[in-house]
């Protein structure tokens, strides 16, 4: 099938990607750090590098081409991630996403803004939801190659003990009542004393 045949019946109608992206990472002492770049033409609208496959070219080298050309970054591939089909100017495209480490600068090719955030401010830059599954994804297998849970998950657990804790206490506050065996005893006890 064409690639206008494709295009005819949806996202669905896609079985190979047509786009490389990639969420790009460094470690610091605070935690990892995501690349952004400003979308092209659009200022102040936060995107991952990603550009489309060119003849000959995997998604893989896609992805790491445009984190070159967009944001000046050299990188290593780590895996795979998840992909992504979304209308992009009104047709459907099909985004292979890879994550991949900071491995240092290089000159870019387009003169685009970035941004290394952290990832509730990098989920926060991110307008669509889609993006944000990816960063997700890609958050969760650093959170796991390091060994280090993240942050907003030690502060959820946290959160949830505590909430226990005030629900545990409440209940401890509220005046007990008796056992239906103890109300039978005394009935009969009442009973027998008449």
């Amino acid at each position: 099938m064409g690639r206008s045949a494709a295009r005819g019946r949806g996202a669905a109608a896609l079985n190979r990607s047509t786009h490389g992206g990639a969420v790009v990472f460094k470690l610091t002492g605070e935690g990892p750090r995501y690349l952004l770049v400003e979308a092209a033409g659009t200022r102040d609208r936060w995107v991952f590098p990603k550009g489309h496959v060119e003849k000959g070219e995997t998604a893989a080298v896609t992805a790491l081409r445009e984190v070159t050309e967009e944001a000046g970054v050299r990188a290593r591939p780590i895996r795979r991630l998840r992909r992504v089909e979304q209308k992009q100017e009104g047709e459907w495209i099909s985004i292979a996403y890879f994550l991949m480490a900071y491995a240092g600068r290089a000159t870019p090719l387009e003169k685009r803004r970035i941004r290394w955030l952290s990832f509730d401010e990098a989920i926060e830059a991110l307008d669509l939801v889609k993006s944000r599954r990816v960063l997700r994804s890609a958050d969760r297998l650093i959170s796991l190659g390091t060994g280090e849970e993240p942050t907003r998950n030690r502060i959820r657990r946290a959160l949830a003990r505590f909430a226990e804790w005030l629900a545990l206490g409440a209940l401890a506050l509220l005046p007990r009542r008796r056992s239906r065996g103890s109300r039978t005893k005394s009935r009969v006890k009442r009973r027998v004393r008449l």
